[in-house]
């Protein structure tokens, strides 16, 4: 059983929060970390150069950069993605002369990172259970042998979302040229839902909507995103939209604070004031899994509408020219009734007709959507779904309206555009083999899922990480532990120290990396960087503040290295001359890559960078039919293995969330703010109704436990229950630490996306230890 592991500074309490996102709240928050993580002294000046022109990427989401920026055009998360890799506490070699694995492995994730940047490159010393120091040619050695001794097939590179264009570029070069495109990434873990079905739907596997579109849009729907603690800095257009009256209609299990209310932190007459921003202008709780049934709803609800106007609702004209399957959709909304879609969607029909009334009445929409859609079983096909009720009233194509998913690590859509992915089909090989002088290997590589299938079962016997916690963020976290400690080799390059850096496996090594906001000088020469954002825009960026440590290296020194060590000559790859001038990376992409980075030098700098080709956008379909398509889906369940009364009734649906004070799997805190919980993360949000009829009580202690795949035990705990506004019969719990709940066959069909946004589970009585009673929530805490 995965035990959490409560804060150790701070008592725990649970007020339901009421203010307004932003203001004050977020101003002590960023005070708070500052302070934390002693970086009073970088901090603030990093912070001004934050997403700004030669300045910065922020380390943490994807959102877009606009080419006229704010005085402080960083959010509340940014910054404190900022002050965690500016922070003045290190740790060192003898940090590790102090402590063994073993005893590391009893360490909160949150106190991992805490301790400080990683110094020195580190290899693991079996006999004392330690890393110790090693130096960087050693470890280039070591691992290049290593890595000849095996089959290509066996070693898996993975690549989390913070790698640059450049490190991403070479780092598949690196793969491929060692013989295998088993290059799995953190988008296998959120959008690749996404990636298959714009794909499918649209002709391009990403979204349509620049920031531009937001000026001129009349309408905005969300679904399954909490923009106010993932990618805060969308609040600023979201609000210039609403004072235009723009209604904003969300679709969310739970009510977040960025989606009701926000106080602009630069308008010091709203930080004054009373006044706040109303965000969204309808709020729909749909039920976990419901969003299939909800989208069916309104389009059942425009149908009806078109049909009785005599055709004047929907589009017709667009959809005769520019789309195909309307026909076998309209069949398929209309064989669905209200009282199913109701009960499936946890919204009655009156709210959905009141969405439809909304969308037919506006000329340019636009649909924003997160994990909540594409984390489900049948997530390409809520995907899909959204593309097709924009594309019946014309609503991709045009200024001001289209789809937008929200990404979340800073540059994981750019990596897959210049090559991450484990799929050769979606690379171009011809250039590649011209170019470097090697062959694309023709099978395809290993993603996220099977990677994990692999470790399992022996056949993946070493992982090599440019960045990311993969141990913890991916599903089956108790399978995958014990597994994980039986690989050859283990070696990670990072900047903090986190709990996949403690299952070494037999031989491992820890590569610490400079950060992006660090200055990354080459032979004497300060270099730059460039990422793409959430809306397909590419721009550049560069580091400014002094490396945390001298024997920081960048990850592209680091690919080079490790690549100088393990290739043999065959390839014509020029690693140390990239490793040199960056500028040649970029040059090499721009030769693979023509039609997205053609001048790539110069248009890199143009205020807010230059975008992506989007043939969908003007209309252009790349799709197998040459046209938008709409695809009807197979039904209504968007987790069909765990549907409502397919099992037993005291099972519950579970949903895993993050918190205010989080990124992906770094546990910046315990202030979940804007769900009012502090000093914990080990509870579960419960409806009070389910509450009463499974026989608890806010404030008990339970443990959850995976209510499918009886033969395997998955369970969490011990956590205590807290009354929320949640739909009847859903809940919900923190990631990482509900990861081991998910099975790892529980995944999108296609994508292979784990499906962690509807997992089933049964709630039982536990006993905390005395740690966790320590922090219990009081029980007067409870009353909401």
């Amino acid at each position: 059983m995965q035990l959490l592991h409560p804060a150790a500074h701070s008592t725990a309490h649970y007020r339901p929060y009421t203010s307004a996102s932003g203001g004050w709240g977020s101003a002590h928050s960023v005070m708070n970390i500052l302070w934390r993580e002693q970086a009073y002294a970088k901090a603030p000046a990093a912070l001004m150069r934050q997403n700004k022109p030669k300045g910065f990427a922020c380390v943490s989401c994807a959102w877009a950069k606009p080419g006229n920026p704010h005085a402080l055009e960083f959010c509340e998360n940014g910054a404190k993605a900022t002050a965690w890799e500016l922070t003045s506490l290190r740790t060192g070699p003898d940090f590790f002369e102090q402590h063994s694995l073993t005893d590391l492995r009893t360490w909160a994730d949150h106190d991992l990172e805490q301790h400080g940047r990683l110094t020195h490159p580190l290899r693991y010393d079996t006999a004392t259970d330690r890393y110790q120091k090693t130096s960087w040619e050693e470890a280039y050695a070591e691992i290049g042998a290593q890595l000849r001794q095996l089959q290509p097939e066996e070693a898996v590179f993975y690549a989390s979302g913070r790698a640059s264009l450049e490190a991403s570029f070479m780092y598949q070069l690196l793969a491929r040229a060692y013989g295998n495109n088993n290059l799995p990434d953190s988008s296998n873990m959120c959008h690749e839902s996404t990636s298959v079905g714009l794909q499918e739907s649209i002709g391009v596997p990403v979204g349509t909507v620049t920031l531009a579109d937001f000026e001129h849009t009349d309408c905005i729907f969300f679904f399954g995103q909490n923009v106010g603690s993932n990618s805060p800095r969308m609040l600023h257009p979201l609000q210039e939209a609403r004072k235009r009256n723009v209604p904003i209609i969300t679709f969310n299990p739970l009510r977040e604070r960025g989606l009701e209310r926000f106080v602009n932190p630069q308008s010091p007459r709203e930080m004054l004031g009373p006044d706040s921003t109303v965000i969204s202008t309808q709020y729909h709780q749909v039920a976990i899994g419901g969003d299939t049934a909800a989208v069916m709803g309104i389009a059942k609800a425009l149908l009806d509408m078109d049909r009785v106007s005599g055709g004047s609702v929907l589009d017709h004209d667009f959809i005769a020219e520019h789309t195909d399957g309307f026909d076998t959709f309209v069949a398929d909304v209309d064989r669905h009734t209200w009282p199913e879609l109701e009960n499936r969607s946890g919204l009655n029909r009156s709210a959905l007709e009141a969405a439809a009334t909304v969308y037919a009445r506006s000329e340019r929409v636009m649909i924003i959507y997160g994990m909540g859609m594409t984390q489900h079983r049948h997530g390409v096909e809520n995907v899909q779904m959204l593309v097709n009720l924009l594309l019946m009233r014309g609503n991709i194509g045009k200024t001001g309206a289209g789809i937008c998913p929200v990404r979340g690590h800073s540059n994981v859509q750019g990596q897959r555009t210049v090559g991450i992915t484990e799929d050769p089909a979606k690379v171009p090989k011809d250039k590649i083999e011209a170019l470097f002088g090697f062959k694309v290997p023709e099978r395809k590589g290993l993603a996220t899922v099977d990677t994990c299938m692999g470790i399992l079962d022996g056949s993946v016997k070493a992982f090599i990480g440019l960045g990311g916690n993969f141990l913890r963020a991916i599903p089956d976290t108790d399978r995958m532990e014990p597994a994980w400690s039986r690989l050859e080799m283990n070696v990670q390059v990072a900047t903090k120290l986190n709990r996949t850096h403690l299952l070494p496996g037999k031989r491992a090594w820890l590569l610490p990396c400079l950060g992006r906001i660090e200055r990354d000088v080459q032979d004497g020469v300060d270099q730059v960087y460039t990422t793409e954002d959430s809306t397909g825009c590419i721009r550049a960026w560069q580091g400014r503040s002094e490396p945390g440590g001298e024997q920081l290296r960048s990850e592209v020194a680091i690919i080079a290295g490790l690549a100088l060590a393990t290739l043999n000559d065959e390839a014509r790859i020029p690693w140390e001359a990239w490793r040199q001038d960056y500028a040649k990376i970029r040059a090499a992409i721009s030769e693979v890559y023509p039609e997205i980075f053609h001048d790539m030098e110069s248009r890199m700098w143009e205020p807010g960078g230059f975008h992506r080709p989007l043939p969908a956008a003007q209309r252009q379909w790349k799709t197998v039919t040459g046209k938008a398509r709409f695809i009807a889906p197979r039904g209504l369940d968007e987790d069909d293995d765990v549907s409502p009364g397919h099992g037993a009734r005291d099972a519950i649906q579970l949903m895993t969330l993050r918190s205010n004070d989080q990124f992906n799997t770094t546990i910046y805190g315990y202030e979940d703010r804007f769900r009012g919980v502090s000093g914990t993360r080990s509870v579960v949000f419960m409806n009070r109704n389910d509450i009463v009829r499974l026989g608890f009580a806010p404030g008990e202690w339970v443990t959850l436990r995976t209510a499918i795949e009886p033969e395997v035990l998955r369970e969490v705990g011990p956590m205590q229950i807290i009354a929320y506004d949640i739909p009847v019969g859903c809940a919900a719990a923190y990631y990482p630490e509900c990861n081991p709940l998910v099975p790892l066959w529980h995944h999108a069909e296609r994508s292979k996306v784990p499906a962690a946004k509807s997992v089933p589970v049964t709630l039982h009585k536990a006993q905390p230890d005395a740690r966790a009673r320590a922090r219990a929530l009081p029980l007067k805490d409870q009353v909401v």
